[in-house]
């Protein structure tokens, strides 16, 4: 059916209306709109917004398809209420030439459940050496604008101001994974009362905000765009702050267990709490909500990091690093910051969908939900609390820090350019 009318819905939290779906475009955005012909999705006290898009996913396809594949990502995705999804270039071999890239691109395109836009390494294979392809990436049928080298910091400050002189000429970013190696050492937690208690590594706060005040530096200097991924500390918010009073062209993400977790969970030696960039304190969660609200910390990212069973039931110093998160992030904003009152629906929408689609410069996403334009839509019920099953996810793995918790919302129903991907919270 190629005719879809959502009817009543909140559209960005507001005006109840009706939206008419036809193709792959909003055809009419109003009240009293003909359904004749048209499937007829009753929204009432459902919220409307653009589809989410994600700056950071790991998809680990190739080479870990164990731990999730492109076509178990975008189905997480699409229940997450994702229409578009970066992923990350740390699979094996690694995203470093055209052809890998391309492949990666290729395989979101067959899933059909959002859109991939794969993720360029910085260096070639992400060993801070050397300079990857960044040119033929770019030209490749993938069109790559974001280069991360994610889940490694480019620690030479040489090789990353000629990175950023590199991508300037198509208007390309680096998103930095900021991590002074020799600060962190053996790291295991946040550095701090916890762990001095626990007699694990500390994760220094110092050694995100070195790198992060270096490179907005660097990125004044030359001119050009720096993204900082997974912000985690009160002083990476304020050198950030201090870097866009400056007028400087520097963006920055939070992931959503950033926004409601801390090192106080590490005491449980469950390593479902081990993530990169670590769990930092109360104060720093109550700053990264802050700074999100206010818009120094420009969108939410999920860092979406799936592991195998195995690599992460084991003793806290032999797990692997990271969570999943498509299919909890809306629903841990909604209760970090739109419960708390920091953000309102529009909000939402802004931090979720039209900031993170234009950092990345993805052409048809994160648009407003008007006439005209492409129907990437995700309906969304407030009112639904649930506890987390991970049982349930779409993705291949479990490593959720929420299981069994309650939290707010449910996507009901997601569409990828008018065809619906998630109908009454089930997966098409």
């Amino acid at each position: 059916m190629s005719k879809t009318l959502i009817r009543g819905a909140k559209v960005l939290g507001g005006q109840a209306l009706d939206v008419l779906i036809d193709g792959g475009t909003v055809a009419a955005v109003g009240t009293g709109l003909d359904a004749d012909g048209a499937r007829v999705v009753e929204a009432d006290g459902q919220i409307l917004l653009p589809g989410l898009v994600d700056l950071h996913t790991h998809l680990r396809e190739p080479g870990r398809e164990d731990s999730e594949t492109v076509l178990t990502g975008t189905r997480a995705a699409a229940s997450g209420g994702y229409t578009a999804v970066h992923a990350m270039a740390n699979t094996f071999p690694v995203a470093d030439t055209a052809g890998v890239v391309e492949q990666v691109w290729r395989l979101g395109r067959e899933s059909g459940y959002c859109d991939v836009q794969p993720v360029g390494a910085v260096t070639v294979g992400l060993e801070g050496k050397q300079l990857a392809e960044l040119g033929a990436m770019h030209e490749s049928a993938a069109s790559v604008r974001v280069f991360s080298d994610d889940g490694k910091c480019v620690d030479d400050a040489v090789i990353m101001r000629r990175a950023l002189e590199y991508v300037k000429a198509f208007d390309g970013v680096i998103a930095q994974h900021a991590q002074e190696p020799r600060l962190t050492e053996g790291a295991q937690m946040n550095e701090g009362a916890v762990s001095a208690e626990l007699g694990l590594g500390g994760w220094p706060a110092v050694a995100e905000e070195s790198i992060i005040a270096r490179d907005v530096l660097l990125a004044a200097h030359v001119g050009s765009r720096v993204h900082i991924c997974h912000l985690s500390t009160a002083g990476s918010v304020e050198i950030v702050r201090w870097a866009k009073s400056k007028g400087w062209n520097v963006t920055a993400e939070v992931t959503p267990h950033h926004l409601l977790l801390t090192d106080e969970l590490v005491r449980s030696y469950d390593p479902v709490y081990k993530v990169n960039p670590p769990l930092r304190t109360e104060a720093d969660v109550r700053a990264l909500r802050e700074a999100l609200a206010d818009g120094t910390i420009d969108c939410v990212a999920t860092d979406h990091a799936p592991h195998p069973h195995e690599d992460k039931d084991c003793e806290w110093g032999a797990a692997a690093m990271g969570m999943v998160g498509l299919e909890t992030a809306l629903s841990v904003v909604q209760h970090t910051m739109v419960e708390t009152g920091l953000l309102d629906w529009a909000g939402v929408a802004d931090r979720m969908s039209f900031r993170p689609a234009a950092i990345g410069r993805l052409a048809g996403q994160g648009r407003p939900v008007s006439a005209g334009e492409p129907a990437n839509l995700v309906l969304v019920d407030p009112a639904y609390r649930g506890t987390v099953d991970s049982a349930r996810f779409a993705s291949r793995s479990r490593n959720t820090p929420y299981q069994g918790r309650e939290l707010p919302g449910r996507v009901t129903h997601t569409f990828l350019r008018g065809r619906a991907t998630v109908m009454d919270g089930k997966l098409v």
